[in-house]
């Protein structure tokens, strides 16, 4: 039997390996999530004085305290802050001086700045 002649030889395709393209598509992945910012960050406006400013007009103290929360000495909640300090025979603009007794947390002073803030109280000190 004699043998036939196909021609030269062609060459074997190779397959592509996907394997170093989603490698690097995951550290990729890995790199953003880690530089990512999962939260937003706000500000708190404060002005920071020297301590020898006395506030103008009647009194304007608030006491933040762990489970508790006073205006000039007088219970009161987070939802009812703002219209105990509109009470006041003084402005908006009359500064609110807040104290924090030991141990009260950062976030409850925090959403006490918040309550002053919604409520139209833009002038805040806050003192130890």
């Amino acid at each position: 039997m004699a043998a036939i002649d196909l021609g030269p030889a062609r060459p074997r395709r190779r397959l592509v390996s996907l394997t170093p393209l989603i490698d690097v598509v995951f550290l990729l992945l890995i790199f953003f999530m880690l530089a990512a910012r999962f939260s937003v960050e706000s500000e708190i406006p404060l002005r920071l004085g020297d301590g020898r400013e006395l506030p103008d007009g009647p009194p304007r103290l608030v006491t933040v305290g762990a489970d508790t929360l006073e205006v000039n000495g007088f219970a009161t909640t987070l939802e009812t802050l703002p219209e105990q300090l509109q009470r006041l025979p003084a402005d908006r603009s009359a500064t609110v001086v807040i104290r924090s007794d030991d141990g009260t947390s950062v976030q409850r002073v925090v959403d006490v700045l918040d309550a002053l803030s919604a409520g139209g109280f833009p002038n805040v000190a806050l003192v130890e």
